[in-house]
């Protein structure tokens, strides 16, 4: 070794802020061996790459070009050492000797003004500080260098204090070997025993297993007898499926890896695989669960899919990558062109992320219309389990609210067990409908047997039955499909078709109807004015007494249930009560207002029709304990 030893002084600023890394920023430390072994990565890529117009540059076998981890705990040292391009003198102040060139200055500032450190460890990623964050775990760091086509190589050295060292090195072999001198193990302070040949496995399988070059590691293992042998282990897979042609992976391939990074034991019922060439390179591996997982409504369900940079690991749930209703998709995304240190925060406002957050949106819809259309029965799997997930993106994402739509499968009175897609609603319509109608409730059975549904079971219309609390929102969202209004036949004016001679039926009666119930409708508007706005005739109904109707924007009773399980009070709004002119209840009601308006007993029945329409609905009654009392009183006088 050559004694002509330079050091070197960093600013002052670049101090600062390699303090900041060191001791404050980041909360995870396992990163640094993630940067070192990526910047050993890219090494390789670089001697290969240059390699192609001068063969000269690889002195090792071309198949042998790889990363050594070496561990000596006797020195506490751990040794990231790589075969690739090296680097001279002069690189490793541009490269390593400078934290950055510019800029320096007013990131400081912005980290002395962020609150928490979690915004700093942000800002940091926003910089770029890879091959620091080994101070992070060692007291010293010692890189050993020769670069490809050279002949001398180069050390170099610092506390990550205030100075480095540089000195020429004889006899290096092309490459780089970065030494750690490592800090002891505390578990207060997040350092882990980067000696445990487990830890360096664990976090090698976490952030590196699809590094495309091996990492290799000498292992001692002790047999039965008490005898030591010593091997070469290769600690990552190398398997990044995503970076292979499609048509060299075999489905089982894609199971295994499906399963790997899900934890589900089931096949996918889905799988995309995609590259993006041009201004922002990318490849994408994704799949579409068979299953839904049990937490997939839970609140703090963590969702993404996988972001790697260049096959580095970078974090797990990269919700910047795939919108929340469509948190069930498993994956990953292999970005070319971004930093080991980018931030969620970049992420959120990145405008290329965001292009391929759309790409990877529509790859996802297509493939599940695709379904859809070409095999019925997976479809159906895939939205009985992911369905009222996706029915959240008609709420959240306007850009794809059509496509959204065309997968819409709701159950309906068409068919007791299938359901129907709003496209096969449309092409069952009778002539001159133009409405697609629709009815929310808690369940199926409240939804069939609601009052609101009897004129419409009796002509033979088609109504789609929604029973999800999504539903609730989606519908009032959404205007039309395909041209065709949506309405709820429990909100506004029910006119359903019926024929010439019915219509003037219909007006004769309704005429001398109105007569009839003159007195009746404003008394009982006065009567229940609490409860209702007004009470009306109903021509939606055939056998029951009464039905409340909302107004088109009125918040339905199943929603109102669900803000105030929110904790969210809602302004009490007044409905409208429509009576079924034909029940016998009502006639008996009308009579008997007739015969004499001032009988008190008429508005405790008034209060029981009220309260009966309102359960029948599936509303809560606003005093249970006086309609259980009115209703016991009155049924004596029945019998």
């Amino acid at each position: 070794m050559s004694s002509s030893v330079e050091t070197l002084e960093f600013q002052a600023e670049t101090r600062q802020l390699l303090r900041l890394v060191i001791h404050s920023i980041y909360s995870n430390k396992d990163i640094f061996l993630r940067e070192l072994i990526s910047n050993a990565s890219d090494a390789l890529d670089k001697l290969r790459l240059e390699s192609l117009t001068d063969s000269s540059l690889i002195e090792t076998e071309p198949d042998d070009l790889h990363i050594s981890l070496e561990l000596d705990k006797d020195a506490r040292t751990l040794t990231v050492r790589d075969n690739g391009i090296g680097m001279s003198r002069d690189d490793l102040v541009d490269l390593i000797g400078t934290i950055a060139k510019s800029g320096t200055a007013s990131l400081l500032e912005k980290i002395k003004e962020s609150k928490d450190a979690t915004t700093a460890e942000n800002l940091i990623g926003q910089f770029g500080v890879g091959f620091y964050s080994a101070f992070m775990v060692a007291d010293k760091v010692t890189l050993r260098t020769r670069r490809a086509g050279t002949d001398t190589g180069t050390q170099w050295e610092s506390d990550g204090e205030g100075a480095y060292t540089l000195q020429p090195v004889d006899n290096l072999p092309v490459g780089t070997a970065v030494t750690l001198h490592l800090k002891p193990a505390d578990n207060e302070d997040g350092l882990a025993d980067y000696l445990s040949e487990w830890k360096i496995r664990q976090i090698v399988k976490q952030y590196s297993d699809f590094i495309r070059w091996p990492i290799r590691m000498a292992t001692e293992r002790t047999d039965a007898e008490g005898e030591s042998t010593h091997d070469v282990d290769t600690l990552n897979s190398m398997k990044a499926l995503w970076a292979r042609p499609r048509t060299d992976v075999t489905q089982d391939e894609y199971n295994d890896f499906y399963q790997q990074i899900s934890h589900d034991w089931l096949a996918p019922a889905e799988t995309i695989h995609m590259r993006a060439e041009g201004t922002f390179e990318y490849e994408a591996l994704l799949f579409i669960p068979s299953q839904a997982p049990f937490d997939l409504f839970a609140r703090e369900t963590k969702r993404g899919v996988q972001l790697y940079v260049k096959r580095v690991f970078i974090m797990g749930d990269c919700d910047a990558l795939m919108p929340n209703y469509l948190r069930f998709v498993k994956g990953v995304v292999d970005a070319h062109d971004l930093s080991l240190n980018v931030s969620r925060e970049i992420l959120q406002h990145d405008r290329q992320i965001s292009s391929v957050r759309r790409r990877l949106v529509k790859k996802v819809l297509g493939a599940i219309k695709d379904m859809q259309s070409k095999d019925a029965e997976r479809y159906a799997n895939v939205w009985a389990q992911f369905g009222r997930a996706l029915k959240e993106g008609l709420v959240e994402d306007a850009d794809n609210t059509e496509a959204l739509l065309q997968l819409v499968s709701a159950a309906s009175t068409h068919d007791p067990e299938k359901t129907t897609t709003l496209r096969e609603y449309v092409e069952r319509m009778k002539d001159g409908q133009e409405t697609i109608y629709y009815l929310t409730g808690e369940t199926r059975a409240m939804v069939e047997n609601s009052p609101h549904m009897e004129a419409f079971t009796a002509k033979g219309y088609e109504v789609l039955i929604l029973t999800d609390p999504i539903d609730e929102v989606w519908v009032d969202r959404i205007q039309a499909f395909d041209g065709h209004r949506l309405q709820s036949i429990a909100k506004g004016q029910v006119d359903l078709d019926e024929t010439a001679n019915d219509d003037q039926e219909t007006d004769a009666e309704k005429s001398q109807r109105e007569k009839d119930f003159a007195a009746l409708l404003p008394w009982l508007t006065t009567t229940l004015s609490e409860q209702v706005k007004q009470v009306r005739l109903s021509s939606r109904l055939t056998s029951s007494a009464a039905c409340i109707v909302g107004d088109a924007h009125d918040v339905t009773p199943t929603l109102e249930k669900m803000y105030r399980a929110m904790g969210q009070q809602l302004p009490t709004v007044k409905r409208t009560l429509e009576l079924n002119p034909a029940h016998p209840l009502v006639t008996a009601l009308r009579t008997a207002h007739d015969a004499n308006a001032d009988d008190p007993a008429l508005a405790e029945i008034a209060e029981l029709l009220y309260g009966s329409a309102l359960l029948a609905e599936g509303g809560d009654l606003p005093d249970p304990a006086r309609f259980t009392r009115l209703l016991t009183d009155r049924l004596p006088h029945a019998l």
